[in-house]
Parts: structure tokens; C-alpha cells; sequence
């Protein structure tokens, strides 16, 4: 794999009962960070996984049945947090950003897309029909916010299950393959099913800590993966489908114990986050 700087950014965070992504948590609100992923391809620039929250989200829940989104997990961005901003601080000017990888279409994860205008997008053909498939009251339900998705998406869009299928290191077991993103075995998207339809991580070499599993929603906290504890089955299963999402969990357990070096960063992991925090 090309070796890539990787730094998390913390784009806002949401307010939620912590039992909803931990079996055993407590039913008092806790925040749940939203994380970016910066990476710096040496011939392609800057690349984005995801892009966390944005003030396009607070645009897109002003209206009902939208607003519903808020009120169920209150969010916080606080000024300067979006993406499209922080970067400049990296000098990377967000036009300059050539590729947008979404590992699927909940708005936490989506909602920056519209400040990259010139990036491909990257993302589950799966995962997009479903966003464009359901109707206001069913996205709402669904975590989807039609309204973020660029007018000329389809145009911009680079589909995962069009892309060469390769085989991933022994590393990464029990994961066993993936899909070449950019042709080069840079950028590696893993299909992690079950969180909702067209969900998928990112498998890169990073130049700070070696290989990289960037999971999204695989799971909400490496404490879940260290312990195998799945959310209730009433969280996963009113957004995707419980089975599937505790079978994926169950593999990202296995590979936390047969290789304790791999670095693995769920997207609103409170352990990553305090880390970006830390950052100089």
C-alpha cells in the first residue's frame, strides 16, 4: 500500500443515550463525536473519509419531518469545526480536494459533501439508492437527509461495486478483501454490512501507525470492538439490520486480538476523538 499522512478531525459531535451503541451503557445522554479522516495522497493530494457535521445539516433540519433528526440527537458544531474549514489550516484549499470517500449516506457523515465541489465522490451505489429511494418520513427514519446530496451526485459519483476487487493483507483478517478505489492499492474499501444499506470502511497505509481500518459505524467505540458488545438490538435494528451489524462486530473483535497493532478508528470513537483533541 501507498503510505498516506491520515490526521482525524473532529467535526462536531451529537447527544445521545450511550446504551444505544453499547450494550450495558447508561440511558443518560452522552456525546458521540463525528470524525473526519484527512489523507494525504502523495500524487493525489488531499483526500477526504467522510466529513462529519456541517452547517448544511442544521440548514437541512429547520423543516419537518427533518427537524426530527435534531431533536433526537441534539448536535453541536461549533464555530470553525466543519471540515471545509479546518483544513485551510492545513493549507489545503477545499477545492483543491480531489477525492471525497463516504462510507455511506447518514447525514454525520455526508453533510460536508456540497464544500468539495470538485472532488469525485466515492461511495456505495447501494448506499445512495437507498437515500434517493425513501421517502421524507422514511429517510428522516432512516438517518438520511435527501437535501445534502449534491444536485450532480450522479455525475460526481465513483461506485465501490464498480471498482477491481483485491485482496487485502493477512493483517487484516478475518477481512479478507476489498475494492481498489483509486487503482493503486492506496485507498481499499471494505464492504462492513449491517449498519445500514451501502455502509463500507477504508483500509490504508498510514505513514504515523501502519495499516489503518477506518470502520465508520461498524461500531461506535473501540471499547465495543475490545469487547465485542454490540448496541441494542433496538438501535441497530431500527437502522439497518441486527444480525449483520453484530457478525461485523464480531470480526472487527477478532482482528483487535490477532493483530493488536492494527490501528482501527470508528468514526465516533471518543477515544480518536480525544486524540484529534490532543493534536498541536
Amino acid at each position: 500500500m501507498t503510505e498516506m499522512q491520515v490526521t482525524a478531525l473532529r467535526a462536531g459531535h451529537c447527544l445521545h443515550p450511550q446504551v444505544m451503541s453499547i450494550r450495558g451503557g447508561s440511558w443518560r445522554p452522552v456525546e458521540f463525536p463525528s470524525l473526519s479522516m484527512l489523507l494525504v495522497h502523495p500524487s493525489q493530494g488531499p483526500i477526504l473519509f467522510d466529513t462529519g457535521y456541517d452547517p448544511a445539516f442544521m440548514q437541512a433540519t429547520d423543516s419537518f419531518p427533518e427537524r426530527l433528526y435534531r431533536w433526537l440527537t441534539p448536535v453541536t458544531l461549533n464555530d470553525g469545526e466543519q471540515v471545509a474549514r479546518q483544513i485551510v489550516r492545513f493549507g489545503i484549499d477545499p477545492r483543491e480536494v480531489r477525492h471525497l470517500v463516504l462510507s455511506h449516506f447518514h447525514a454525520d457523515h455526508m453533510a460536508g459533501t456540497h464544500a468539495f465541489p470538485n472532488a469525485a465522490i466515492h461511495c456505495a451505489r447501494a448506499g445512495l439508492d437507498a437515500a434517493c429511494g425513501a421517502s421524507r418520513w422514511s429517510a428522516v427514519r432512516r438517518g438520511f437527509l435527501t437535501s445534502l446530496i449534491p444536485a450532480n451526485m450522479h455525475a460526481r459519483a465513483r461506485f465501490f461495486e464498480d471498482a477491481r476487487t483485491v485482496a487485502l493483507s493477512t493483517a487484516f483478517a478475518p477481512f479478507t478483501e476489498g475494492v481498489d478505489i483509486l487503482g493503486d492499492g492506496s485507498l481499499v474499501a471494505v464492504e462492513l454490512p449491517g449498519h445500514c444499506p451501502g455502509h463500507w470502511g477504508l483500509a490504508v497505509r498510514d505513514s504515523a501507525h501502519g495499516d489503518h481500518f477506518m470502520v465508520a459505524d461498524a461500531a461506535w467505540s473501540l471499547d465495543a470492538i475490545r469487547r465485542n458488545m454490540p448496541a441494542l438490538a433496538l438501535s441497530s435494528g431500527f437502522l439497518g439490520n441486527t444480525s449483520k451489524t453484530r457478525a461485523t462486530l464480531r470480526m472487527l473483535n477478532e482482528l483487535s486480538v490477532r493483530n493488536r497493532d492494527m490501528r482501527i478508528t470508528p468514526c465516533h470513537c471518543p477515544e480518536r476523538a480525544a486524540q484529534a483533541l490532543a493534536r498541536p
